[in-house]
């Protein structure tokens, strides 16, 4: 998921301020949506980013990028966009810029990613990385019929 923004966040982060950006694309779809939902993001040390997380990071000489991390080990992170199956990585800690703590959708109140049934079916769908490209398969033939 990219995000594209007039002001350095990178800075902002860095400066410890507390950031909500409403990231573009559909990399993390269905978790979220492009245009409705937001996430709030602060600055973490990489010790405490745990599988599951959604971290925002630069990419070498790139964008930066919003998405989950799938799998850490000693070369780096592993991360994935919830709507992809193609796992990134490894990046280095350097290149971690934050955390998702919250999201909001549809402008409402903030909801944290510690909340037990967002933990839950992110766990889950994340768990289902391998069978991903079936479910959409599967969607797509549904599409078709309906």
């Amino acid at each position: 998921m990219n995000t594209s923004y007039a002001v350095d966040i990178e800075q902002l982060l860095e400066d410890g301020h507390v950031i909500r950006i409403k990231p573009e694309g559909y990399s993390m779809y269905p978790f979220f949506v492009p245009g409705r939902d937001a996430a709030i993001i602060e600055k973490v040390s990489t010790d405490t980013l745990k599988r599951g997380d959604v971290a925002l990071y630069r990419r070498d000489g790139s964008i930066l990028v919003l998405h989950r991390i799938c799998r850490i080990t000693q070369k780096g992170f592993y991360m994935v966009g919830d709507n992809q199956s193609v796992i990134e990585g490894p990046l280095r800690p350097d290149q971690i810029r934050g955390k998702m703590v919250a999201f909001e959708r549809k402008g409402r109140r903030p909801v944290s990613v510690g909340q037990m049934r967002y933990r839950i079916l992110s766990g889950i769908w994340l768990r289902l990385l391998p069978m991903r490209p079936i479910f959409w398969k599967i969607s797509a033939f549904i599409k078709k019929k309906v």
